[in-house]
Formats: structure tokens, C-alpha cells, sequence
């Protein structure tokens, strides 16, 4: 099953006619026409079974023939994540995070950040694509950039509150995280680790510090890892 997006569809939905972008797809690239039929999602835990009944300005018009609907994750992560020099690998990360499985991604600026900017229609457009390859109905929430000050200032009411850091301090296992709460805030720092004060804040801020093993992890091999672990003892 091909799958494609379209945030305005609604359950209530019986016709309706597809944005530009995937209508261009479906159309030139797919040579889909009328009588067709596609599925799509609106990223939000619905999918519908549809079926081209016109063109209209280069656009698809469908009918809508089933609607279903697919259960949110178990549990609620939000990755706060310093996106590291490399976009290539920031990228590699958004792709890989939405395929495992995330509700939230946050990039963070943090003092030895050295990405400080970031087209967050790209980030959004990969995040998008990666949903649709991996046939998932929940598309993730991406943030904008946000210093890791005002970040670990926000109220996370019933969440557990996690930093992976490389510094020789008292570590939980991330297998202890999901025994506190199921809904969960990691925080990832960027190459050359979070500061010292960076540390010290969010642990007053009731961050706990967390474990990723013995090695030490480039910035989006550490957010997976998370993502991973936390997918795999749900």
C-alpha cells in the first residue's frame, strides 16, 4: 500500500480534493487518473481508502470509500535533540526516529551547538515522507529550534524527565524509564556533550541522568537509541 498525506482530510470527510504537491505525485509521477484508487492519511490516526473521480486544476478530487483508524503509541516520547553539524545526519535521524517510532522532536540550541539554524520545511517534508514509507497514521510534532534554557524551564506535567550525557555521574538505566511513566522527555545533546552548567540546570530542573551503554554515541545514534529502547521494552 501506497501511502499519502493530507493534514485537512477529517473523518467526516466523504470528498475532497488533494494539495498540489501530492497531487503532482499521484498524477505525473504515478500516472494515477480517474477510477484509481489511492490511500492517504491526514497524520493524525486516520486512513482512507479513496478513489479518483476527477482532476481539477492539476489537482486529484476523491471519494472517500473506508475510513480507518490507527491506535496512538503506547507511550509519548519527545526527543529534544541539538541537531549536530551534519545535515545529512540531523536528517538521518528525523527519517529513522519517525520510522521506529516518536510523538515529538524538539531541536534544541545548547552552548556547544554548532548547528544554530535549521529549514524546518525540509526537516518537515522528511519527517512526512518517512511516516508515508513506514505506513504510519500519527505523524510526529516537530518544534521549532528552542534554547536549552527555555526548554528545560517548560512544565512536562506527568513526564519523566531524562539527559543522556557522557560526564562520570550517577546514571539510570533507560530500562528503568518506562517503570516511572510512559510518557517520557530525553534530552540529546550535540557533539561535545551539553556543558557542565547545562548538566547541573537540567538536573535542578528534575531532569534524571540516563545510561546508553558504555560507548559514547554520535548525537543521532544516541537520539535512535532512545527511540529504540524505549519502542522495544513498551
Amino acid at each position: 500500500m501506497q501511502l499519502f498525506y493530507d493534514e485537512n482530510l477529517t473523518k467526516e470527510s466523504k470528498t475532497h480534493v488533494i494539495g498540489i504537491e501530492e497531487s503532482n505525485h499521484i498524477l505525473r509521477v504515478l500516472r494515477k487518473s480517474v477510477g484509481d484508487k489511492i490511500y492517504l492519511t491526514n497524520g493524525k490516526g486516520y486512513g482512507f481508502t479513496t478513489e479518483i473521480i476527477g482532476i481539477k486544476s492539476k489537482k486529484c478530487e476523491i471519494s472517500i470509500l473506508d475510513t480507518f483508524f490507527e491506535e496512538p503509541l503506547p507511550y509519548q516520547l519527545n526527543i529534544a535533540i541539538a541537531p549536530p553539524k551534519s545535515s545529512d545526519r540531523f536528517e538521518f535521524f528525523l527519517e529513522k526516529a519517525t520510522e521506529i517510532g516518536i510523538t515529538e522532536i524538539t531541536p534544541l540550541l545548547c552552548a556547544n551547538s554548532e548547528r544554530k539554524r535549521l529549514n524546518l520545511k525540509r526537516s518537515f517534508k522528511i519527517i512526512q515522507s518517512a511516516m508515508k514509507q513506514s505506513q504510519r497514521l500519527h505523524l510526529p510534532k516537530l518544534n521549532e529550534m528552542i534554547s536549552f534554557e527555555q526548554f528545560i524551564s517548560t512544565d512536562f506535567a506527568n513526564t519523566k524527565k531524562v539527559i543522556a550525557h557522557c560526564e562520570d555521574k550517577e546514571k539510570i538505566s533507560v530500562k528503568d524509564i518506562l517503570n516511572q511513566s510512559t510518557n517520557i522527555c530525553g534530552l540529546i545533546g550535540p557533539e561535545g556533550d551539553f556543558s557542565s552548567s547545562e548538566i547541573n540546570m537540567a538536573l535542578d530542573n528534575g531532569f534524571q541522568a540516563v545510561s546508553l551503554g558504555e560507548k559514547r554515541l554520535r548525537t543521532e545514534t544516541a537520539g535512535l537509541y532512545l527511540c529504540q529502547a524505549i519502542a522495544f521494552n513498551v
